[in-house]
């Protein structure tokens, strides 16, 4: 099987089973208290169960995993045991009783950013297992090798990470002149080698400018066994936009840049002339408008009708990371989340406060026109998202967090709120956030829980499907069986591999870093206003 080969051969999967972990136990028990197993035998008592393809709850099961596979799925629900009767429930290493609570398929997480030091690594893993992300694409904001180290090491269980898939930049290969990587007829030479040397997922956003190539390489990493992925940036736009870029065979397109452009009665959007697309707030401001222009008509109805149907007919998925530009829309609710004070790391913070010299830092003079844009164009996204869905267009899940005031772990769920928010129901969100991502990233056993699959499963302890706040790690309101109101605890267990992930522990971990990060901070742009001083 071509996937189960490119998992061994980038060293990111243990498919085997069992066996094949019995190494890595040892390696993931102490965790620091923080997470333990893979288990011989882990059972799963009790549980209301979300596939993952879009179907309904159904249970409760009783769920057997042996080291990091799913063997058996029981049901327990009156109408089955009154036909057959009681039967012994399954004991094993380790009993969890999930009663009252709801398993799902660990998250896919296709697109974000683990940012440099002095952020600690382990605090973007972290945020991001206790909110159900049990696989991720990262940039290799660190460098491709520590980030490809970094995978083996998740792989081989021995750091409590999210399994992790980095992505490879074309055009920027070691080993590979500027000629060769610019070159349609090497790119099947070159994917086979990468692919062979662990890469996955590529990006093929610098090479927009020549559809030859980028078509040549979206094929040629595809057939070696991976995957293509692309920012298209607002400067080859009137090259390969949306619709060019799904046709020359990429597999997924990140973000809301090349959608609004395929509807134009023009190639390119109405740049003002003195645009330059190097200065942040330009770039990002305008990003916005081009959307005021696909909102006139004729090109509103094509978008939502021509081009959503022809992204939907090219088998592209998208990935729309809504989450990391909603601070465009509403700066000041951005920077006053409520999770900041005790769980976005200074380090990171510091990162997100405006600042020409970082990118993303682009708030220094962003203005209330900027946000009525950013509104209208989450409106016609939205739109369009929806009409791609409604067409049969696969959509699939990221957040390009840690960027633009979107901190790790809070974004995933953030996400699935604000595609909620585009129209599709609650279980095709969370058959984004999984089904849809494993197939995107071409990994037929993750993304379902059922049995022959990985266990990669999140247990909540109130349904996501009723309320996908319930998954935040502080959970959410609701009202008890007596009528009062309670908060609800979040994703009690996050297993990754057979790994059980010991959640409320992991965010206290994490509430230290933090906190350790904020001693003797002063005023800054984003607070200063806001800070208490004393009368004199």
């Amino acid at each position: 099987m071509k996937w189960l080969a490119v998992g061994a051969a980038a060293g990111l999967l243990l498919m085997a089973g069992a066996p094949a972990l019995a190494a890595a136990a040892t390696a993931a028990e102490g965790f620091k208290g923080l997470a333990a197993g893979p288990y011989k035998r882990l059972v799963i008592l009790n549980a209301m169960v979300i596939p993952g393809h879009g179907g309904p709850v159904a249970g409760p099961y009783d769920i057997v995993i042996e080291g990091n596979v799913i063997k058996e799925m029981t049901i327990f629900d009156p109408v089955t045991v009154g036909r057959r009767g009681a039967t012994a429930r399954p004991t094993g290493d380790r009993v969890i009783d999930a009663k009252g609570m709801y398993v799902m398929p660990g998250m896919i997480d296709l697109h974000m950013h683990i940012r440099e030091e002095p952020l600690p690594i382990e605090y973007n893993y972290y945020l991001k297992l206790a909110h159900g992300v049990t696989t991720q694409v990262p940039a290799p904001d660190r460098g491709l090798r520590d980030s490809m180290d970094q995978a083996r090491k998740s792989a081989r269980n021995e750091i409590l990470a999210p399994r992790l898939y980095p992505i490879w930049s074309w055009s920027q290969l070691e080993g590979y002149t500027r000629e060769e990587q610019e070159d349609p007829a090497q790119a099947a030479r070159i994917a086979k080698e990468i692919v062979a040397k662990g890469a996955h997922v590529v990006s093929v956003g610098s090479i927009g400018w020549n559809p030859e190539l980028f078509g040549a390489v979206c094929k040629a990493v595809y057939e070696a066994g991976g995957i293509t992925t692309v920012h298209l940036p607002p400067s080859t736009n009137a090259v390969v936009n949306a619709v060019k870029a799904a046709k020359l065979g990429v597999t997924m397109i990140e973000h809301h840049y090349g959608y609004a452009e395929s509807a134009l009665d023009r190639t390119t959007q109405d740049f003002p002339r003195e645009y330059n697309f190097n200065d942040e707030s330009e770039r990002f401001r305008h990003a916005g408008t081009v959307w005021e222009e696909a909102d006139r008509e004729p090109a509103r109805t094509r978008l939502l009708t021509e081009v959503a149907k022809e992204l939907a007919d090219s088998g592209v998925a998208m990935l729309p990371t809504r989450v990391v530009y909603e601070a465009n829309r509403d700066i000041l609710r951005a920077q006053s989340l409520p999770w900041h004070e005790k769980y976005t790391h200074q380090a990171l913070w510091e990162k997100y406060l405006p600042n020409p010299n970082l990118h993303g830092g682009y708030f220094w003079n962003w203005t209330s026109d900027d946000e009525a844009t950013w509104s209208k164009a989450y409106e016609l996204w939205g739109k369009l998202i929806y009409a791609f869905n409604k067409e049969g267009g696969h959509i699939a899940y990221g957040t390009d967090d840690s960027y633009i005031w979107a901190t790790p772990g809070f974004s995933n769920v953030r996400e699935l709120e604000l595609l909620r928010e585009a129209g599709l129901h609650n279980y095709e969100v969370l058959k984004a956030a999984t089904y849809n991502s494993a197939k995107t990233l071409r990994q037929p056993k993750l993304g379902l829980v059922r049995p022959g699959y990985i266990a990669d499963l999140v247990l909540v302890d109130h349904n996501p499907a009723a309320n996908l706040g319930f998954m935040y790690s502080f959970g959410a309101h609701t009202l008890d069986k007596d009528g009062q109101m309670i908060r609800t605890r979040g994703i009690v267990h996050t297993i990754k591999d057979g790994i059980v992930v010991e959640n409320a522990k992991v965010m206290d971990a994490v509430a230290e870093m933090v906190a350790e990060s904020k001693r003797d901070v002063k005023p800054d742009a984003a607070t200063a206003p806001f800070v208490t001083t004393a009368i004199p």
